[in-house]
């Protein structure tokens, strides 16, 4: 899909909306490589990386190993920096708006087409390099 748009040209809510499919799917890739084929069992797995504590859990490391750039900082905190609409009622809004955050910048990264970046980011995430 050619898309002409760059991730300055979107809001942070709308990047995470993006930067959650696109991590959702790289993570059921992921799930999938390791053998597992009933969906219930591939859904328990993604749900271990997708969930708004492990999204929140992975940009703390993130953050806490400076690995990120100051612009992919900059990304990550339009998102957290987000008012949402709704949020959800089992998740307190501190990890919600990290997770938001990090789907921003997991958006931005593949809007900006920033492919390698951002497959480097979710190896340290599967790969335990975190």
């Amino acid at each position: 899909m050619e898309n002409n748009l760059k991730s300055n040209e979107y809001n942070g809510l709308t990047l995470a909306y993006i930067g959650d499919a696109v991590y959702e799917i790289y993570i059921r890739n992921f799930i999938i490589s390791l053998g597992y084929k009933k969906v219930n069992d591939i859904h328990k797995h993604v749900i271990e990386y997708t969930s708004a504590l492990s999204q929140a859990k992975y940009m703390s490391l993130l953050l806490d190993k400076n690995i990120l750039t100051d612009f992919e900082l900059n990304l990550y905190k339009r998102g957290r920096n987000t008012h949402p609409s709704t949020t959800r009622r089992n998740v307190d809004l501190k990890i919600y708006l990290e997770a938001t955050g990090f789907e921003a910048l997991i958006g931005a990264l593949y809007i900006d087409n920033n492919i390698s970046r951002l497959e480097e980011i979710i190896s340290l995430i599967t790969e335990g390099g975190l």
